[in-house]
């Protein structure tokens, strides 16, 4: 097995719960504040959207202008 290479057997469990057990946390957690996200974080997927395409859109304007 490619893991048991670099970690113990002890290690490898460890790190199974812990990503369990943090996952579980985040998903409690989001389920607590799922109002304040609905009042506080409206439309935000869009801005990052948004965003997002423009930072890839300079960068690629940028990659042409250049040359590459």
């Amino acid at each position: 097995m490619f893991l048991s290479a670099y970690f113990s057997t002890g290690r490898i469990i460890f790190m199974c719960f812990f990503i369990i057990a943090f996952i579980a946390l985040m998903i409690y957690s989001y389920r607590k504040d799922i109002k304040n996200h609905e009042r506080y974080y409206k439309n935000a997927g869009k801005k990052v959207l948004i965003y997002g395409g423009l930072i890839i859109a300079v960068f690629v304007a940028i990659r042409i202008l250049a040359g590459n």
